[in-house]
């Protein structure tokens, strides 16, 4: 089974699973495949979150491939640059390109297939065409302008004639194609497949793609923020990183054990909130009803509060994240009392250990002046995809894959970032650089403060479920701040509520925007509550006579998850996808 968030890459994912391949090569293809196909959400200069684990009990494993910082990247730049905010769009946001050594490394130690057959699909659907989404074209529309006065390498590949594609109209991108290419020459003749998938690793981060990316983005060029500003990514920085295996963090909670990201990410949200919501009666916190929404929606705000102040990614020296006391059963009884009748509009953090927590600025606006670029992922899309923003900027957002296959191996994984709206595109490789550092503070005192060599707490966020120590379901969805929460109301519905998993993904979504926002500029609404009109008026009614700041997203915008099964005991395989934006897509046999 595959499910992901396009459906040329579920029926990739689908194609190797038939030819004999395993989860392992499928996610593989698939997520060179949405490189190409869903550039306006991901990119090979972007990043990814992924979790694996196999049928034989073995602990679940985190597929790390999240960059740093790059070694020039300090707090006094970006000061010296006349910036208060990482911006979100243009390459002095880019942490180090982590998503294709992820892949490879996942490919050369996990997966069976030779790295040319992999890449086979991407590099077909690069070279020959694909019909392209409407919403690529929208996204490029929305960056027209930007494109043609300042990105002129964008310009020239996503607007040929100067004019933006149209839904169904065929894109070639024939630079990533022979970029592609280029890393299965370089293991030619060496003596083993890992060898080969190693000498594609060094072309990457060593050879020609570094090499490319360190020349262009000295160049300045417009940001966000309005101004000019030249990249500090070099490819010092690139030869120095190595994405890899780090253990998952787990919880024991209603009935399976939910396995996470570390808290350099956002994944230990999910598991808080989760055990927040076990402490009351199942039939108080389904977020259908009136009780259930308030609930399940001021537990996301104290999960989310303890995100923005405690977790990030120490360095040698730093205090490490409190994780074992945010996820203990006595912190969470603590702060499960804070849980009242009425909506907080607070920022409210624990205090785990009697340590003092870094409260981040909290703005609900922030002019920027004449911004252009991409702002990160979206809160509010009624399409359920990047819109534009008034300045003309459009925001990213993120793709998602899930696949099981014969021998009950999970691959599921979030990849995001280099989206063709968030830097120049590098004319010799056919992409951009990502914008993750915009995820950093520049205040000191925050675990996640911008340094170098520091990863950006991402907000990408897959999750797996386990029974007995074997994977049962991988999930995960789009949406940045939304990750944790739409998978938070598909999991109190599946675990809880008895819904099928399409069932579950099908419901009425909801999420709370009462946190410092991931994602530049960086505000945030107190007391904020996104709804699907369909939710009902008795809930949304219920929820604003709350306190809750309410706004009505549509009636199918929010959420974009997917998710595959296995029941251990008969081997039956399941999977869904989401109907939001009619590309998401779920297939097997």
């Amino acid at each position: 089974m595959a499910a992901t968030t396009h459906w040329i890459a579920s029926s990739t994912a689908m194609s190797v699973l038939e030819r004999g391949g395993t989860a392992v090569d499928a996610a593989c293809a698939a997520a060179f495949v949405l490189h190409v196909v869903e550039p306006h959400l991901n990119g090979p200069g972007g990043d990814v979150t992924g979790l694996v684990a196999t049928a034989d009990g073995a602990p679940p494993q985190v597929l790390m491939g999240q960059g740093p910082a790059p070694a020039a990247a300090t707090t006094e730049h970006f000061r010296a640059e006349g910036l208060d905010l990482v911006p979100g769009a243009g390459a002095l946001a880019a942490a180090v390109p982590g998503a294709v050594d992820a892949w490879l490394v996942l490919l050369r130690d996990r997966g069976t297939w030779e790295l040319a057959d992999v890449l086979a699909y991407a590099v077909g659907y690069a070279r020959h065409g694909h019909p392209v989404l409407a919403r690529v074209g929208a996204t490029i529309t929305g960056v027209a302008e930007l494109f043609a006065e300042h990105w002129p390498t964008s310009a020239a590949l996503w607007m040929p004639g100067g004019v933006a594609p149209t839904a169904g109209a065929s894109i070639e991108n024939p630079a990533y194609a022979a970029v592609l290419e280029r890393l299965v020459d370089a293991g030619r003749g060496r003596p083993s497949r890992e060898a080969r998938i190693e000498a594609a690793r060094a072309a990457w981060g060593e050879g020609f793609v570094a090499d490319a990316v360190d020349a262009f983005v000295r160049a300045p060029h417009r940001h966000a923020s309005g101004t000019d500003h030249a990249g500090v990514l070099r490819g010092e920085d690139m030869a120095a990183f190595s994405a890899g295996f780090e253990d998952a963090v787990t919880l024991d909670v209603m009935g399976v054990t939910v396995a996470k990201t570390g808290a350099w990410g956002q994944g230990p949200v999910l598991l808080q909130a989760l055990a927040l919501l076990e402490g009351f009666d199942p039939a108080d916190v389904d977020p259908s009803t009136p009780d259930g929404a308030h609930v399940v929606l001021e537990a996301l705000k104290l999960a989310l509060a303890d995100r923005d102040c405690w977790y990030g990614d120490p360095g040698p020296g730093e205090e490490p994240v409190p994780l074992a006391t945010l996820l203990s059963p006595a912190y969470t009884a603590e702060r499960r009392a804070l849980i009242g009748d009425a909506a907080s509009h607070e920022l409210r953090p624990g205090s785990p250990d009697g340590r003092a927590p870094f409260v981040p600025p909290l703005r609900e606006t922030y002019d920027a002046g004449a911004a252009g670029g991409a702002a990160g992922e979206p809160t509010v899309a009624r399409s359920g995809d990047p819109v534009p923003r008034a300045s003309g900027a459009t925001r990213g957002d993120t793709c998602h894959l899930d696949v099981v296959d014969r021998w009950g191996t999970v691959v599921t994984a979030t990849p995001s970032g280099g989206w063709l709206q968030s830097s120049p595109t590098i004319p010799e490789l056919g992409f951009c650089l990502g914008t993750r550092l915009q995820m950093t503070w520049l205040e000191e005192g925050s675990p996640s403060t911008l340094r170098p060599g520091r990863r950006p707490r991402t907000t990408l966020t897959p999750t797996m479920l386990l029974r007995d120590g074997v994977p049962v379901a991988g999930l995960g969805s789009p949406g940045g701040d939304q990750q944790d929460q739409w998978q938070l109301t598909y999991l109190m519905r599946t675990l809880l509520g008895g819904y099928t998993p399409q069932q579950a993904i099908d419901a009425p979504a909801l999420h709370t925007t009462s946190m410092a926002g991931s994602f530049w500029p960086r505000t945030w609404t107190p007391g904020g509550a996104v709804v699907e009109d369909r939710l009902g008026e008795a809930v949304i009614g219920s929820l604003e006579r709350r306190g809750h700041v309410v706004t009505r997203a549509g009636d199918w915008s929010l959420g974009r998850l997917s998710v595959v099964t296995r029941d251990p005991a008969t081997g039956l395989l399941q999977a869904a996808a989401n109907p939001r934006g009619d590309q998401g897509y779920a297939v097997g046999r």
